[in-house]
């Protein structure tokens, strides 16, 4: 059975600080796959386009290159957050590197955090592509990030694709009922889905921590809590096959009756 970490990691004032907390969080990990959160390169609260813009690297600087010496080091796959600067633009991008230290894929998060009080528009550039699952290191594995957890559309473009996990890498703010939010959203889009749903959130300041491993049938079977901690799991390909065996509903959709709908014809 494949080895997934959930690092529950802060972010640091440097970049470089945050790498090195990373680093020994990490310091005794053996999965095969370890998800890191969303924003770890620095908390852009209050930050404008131009600090942003001044802070984001593109693919292959400095922030990629040290988190594919941590891939090489332990032999894993990493699903690792970063804010991508490309053509003027900084986009919120998540990365999934090989354990032999290249790119597997890159999702740049495409529906932006603009609620609650937030407005990430007014820092990052949207993504035009949908998620896609690629296999890392035995897994087949698509990526959604934080926000996008409210969008079930995503989670079940991804399903349909064949994803065994879908890695949630978040930086859930804190707020009345946030950590609910967060726990029963998760449950039910693994749960809707069939699959495997893990998140990986930033602890610390603004955000809640309470990163989650839920499996296929919507429960919760690990819960990191709160603080910097780094805990690992199976997953359990029979319990994958057993759940959609009594849940078919991936085959019992009825797509032709919502087509218009998701389209945007009504």
């Amino acid at each position: 059975m494949p080895l997934i970490g959930i690092a529950q990691a802060r972010a640091h004032k440097s970049k470089e600080e945050s790498i090195k907390s990373l680093e020994r969080l990490l310091a005794k990990a053996s999965a095969d796959l370890i998800i890191t959160p969303e924003y770890l390169m620095l908390d852009p609260t209050g930050l404008d386009k131009p600090a942003l813009l001044q802070a984001a690297e593109p693919l292959n600087g400095w922030w990629v290159e040290r988190l594919s010496r941590i891939a090489v080091e332990h032999g894993s796959c990493i699903i690792a957050n970063m804010f991508e600067r490309d053509n003027g633009n900084v986009y919120n991008t998540t990365v999934i590197i090989n354990r032999d230290g290249g790119i597997l894929s890159r999702y740049r998060k495409t529906h932006l955090f603009d609620a609650l009080g937030y407005r990430e528009s007014s820092i990052f550039t949207p993504g035009s592509e949908p998620p896609r699952v690629v296999e890392a290191c035995g897994i087949k594995v698509g990526t959604v990030v934080c926000f996008e957890i409210r969008f079930p559309e995503l989670f079940r473009l991804l399903a349909l694709e064949g994803a065994e996990l879908i890695a949630v890498p978040a930086a859930w703010y804190r707020g009345d009922g946030k950590e609910e939010a967060l726990r029963f959203l998760a449950q039910a889009r693994a749960h809707e889905n069939t699959v495997y749903l893990a998140v990986a959130a930033l602890y610390g300041g603004n955000f809640t921590g309470r990163s989650m491993l839920v499996d296929p049938m919507g429960i919760v079977t690990l819960d990191l809590g709160h603080g910097e901690r780094y805990m690992e799991a199976s997953i359990d390909r029979g319990r994958l096959e057993e759940a959609r065996r009594l849940l078919p509903l991936l085959g019992l959709r009825r797509p032709e009756l919502y087509r218009d709908i998701l389209e945007g014809r009504r």
